[in-house]
């Protein structure tokens, strides 16, 4: 049976069908549909309208990841599906800030989102399946704290600020017919520790691809270039990435890892 993944939102628009700096991105897979994120608005909701779908036919919602741009169009998922829980991992609040000069931003879910869908939200720790097949895996990398000092990210806590581990973050990983594919948003973790991370999880599958942003719009050249080689080196087949990479990283990344990458856009249809 087929795998079909189908780009709702995403910052790279496609003719009458609009982008933002967001992602969501629709999984169909063994008559399921599984919504990964909802984008930094309500757009989501009618770019599916657009691509032929409906919110209300979802059948299983999760968050890649705490921040706004993948969370706030939880409230109207809410709204227009009165079915599917909303997945997220154990450590989620609305406690996330992003530090620039002296000050902090807020960049995190919708305030009190947790707590006013309570009944639709579910909590999950370890690795958690939704159903045979499917499955959210979370970050097991020592140290990731030291990234989100690097990023300027950090949680509010009861004792003040500490550098954001992402622990809020985890990988929808499927298993298809061409092997395992994880979509992480964000991949705030770092791309290839996702890759070592599920392979670690799954060591008897081959990891075919892995899709969503890698979060280096910001990273200098020679960053760009280790993890494109790095990425290369876990045997991957298939890479599609966008929003927090944005162009001059693809285009860097695409010199290395050549027809194995592939762009990602409002509206792209990948079959797996």
């Amino acid at each position: 049976m087929k795998t079909k993944l189908t780009v709702i939102v995403d910052n790279t628009p496609s003719d009458d069908i609009k982008g933002e700096w967001g992602l969501s991105i629709l999984a169909e897979y063994r008559d399921k549909k599984i919504l990964c994120d909802v984008g930094a608005s309500d757009l989501f909701a009618e770019n599916m309208k657009k691509l032929g779908f409906s919110a209300t036919d979802v059948d299983f919602a999760t968050l890649s990841h705490a921040h706004y741009d993948h969370a706030n169009g939880m409230p109207r998922f809410f709204e227009e599906n009165s079915k599917a829980k909303f997945y997220v991992r154990e450590t989620t609040e609305d406690n996330c800030y992003a530090k620039k000069f002296f000050f902090k931003k807020y960049i995190g879910i919708p305030k009190n989102v947790m707590t006013e869908y309570k009944d639709r939200i579910e909590i999950v720790k370890d690795d958690y399946k939704l159903f045979d097949g499917a499955y959210l895996i979370p970050h097991k990398t020592e140290g990731l704290e030291n990234i989100g000092k690097r990023e300027m990210m950090f949680k509010k806590t009861q004792k003040g600020w500490i550098p954001d581990d992402f622990s809020h973050e985890q990988s929808l990983v499927l298993d298809t017919d061409k092997g395992l594919v994880i979509i992480n948003c964000c991949s705030h973790g770092g791309a290839v520790n996702i890759i070592n991370e599920v392979q670690k999880t799954f060591p008897d599958k081959h990891i075919y691809a892995i899709i969503g942003g890698f979060h280096l719009f910001n990273k200098s050249v020679d960053e760009v270039k280790k993890v494109a080689q790095e990425i290369n080196n876990t045997g991957v087949d298939f890479v599609c990435t966008g929003h927090c990479t944005k162009e001059k990283a693809y285009s860097i990344m695409k010199e290395e890892l050549k027809e194995k990458l592939h762009a990602l856009r409002v509206g792209l249809v990948m079959k797996f």
